[in-house]
């Protein structure tokens, strides 16, 4: 039984894996060290399992579609002086299998055992479907 701990997290604005995967290529979404982050505003409470192995999971119009390596969380201060969480992130995101994930806020835990699986290496590279196409595929069935 894994005992890491995974988040998941809506891609606001993003259309599919490729505009979030450009996005974080963008200045605006590295931190000080070249790497991609997520900065949220509240710490998460499982640090230690979530470290331990875990990886954020993309919600992209409804649909998880890839995952991305947590390598820490760091401390960044806004200059409104509040303090935050900066979600470290491996480059490069990995592909998943489709699944079905209704809006919330915020972040959220995934279970490795509830998270969907990643797809083989020879359909890493594949061009995204439509997301109303995925999102249908998903709801019967089809990953």
């Amino acid at each position: 039984m894994a005992k890491y701990v995974n988040l998941v997290k809506l891609s606001v604005g993003s259309e599919n894996v490729e505009s979030l995967a450009n996005w974080q290529r963008q200045r605006a979404a590295k931190g000080p060290d070249g790497l991609p982050r997520h900065v949220t505003r509240m710490w998460p409470k499982r640090e230690a399992e979530i470290l331990a192995g875990g990886s954020i999971y993309w919600v992209i119009k409804g649909v998880i579609l890839c995952r991305q390596k947590i390598l820490r969380l760091d401390e960044v201060i806004g200059q409104d002086g509040i303090r935050r969480c900066g979600i470290v992130l491996e480059p490069g995101l990995i592909r998943t299998e489709a699944m079905n994930k209704r809006p919330f806020q915020g972040w959220r835990y995934l279970s490795a055992t509830d998270a969907p699986r990643d797809l083989g290496q020879e359909r890493q590279n594949e061009e995204s479907l439509p997301p109303s196409l995925t999102a249908a595929l998903s709801e019967i069935g089809v990953r």
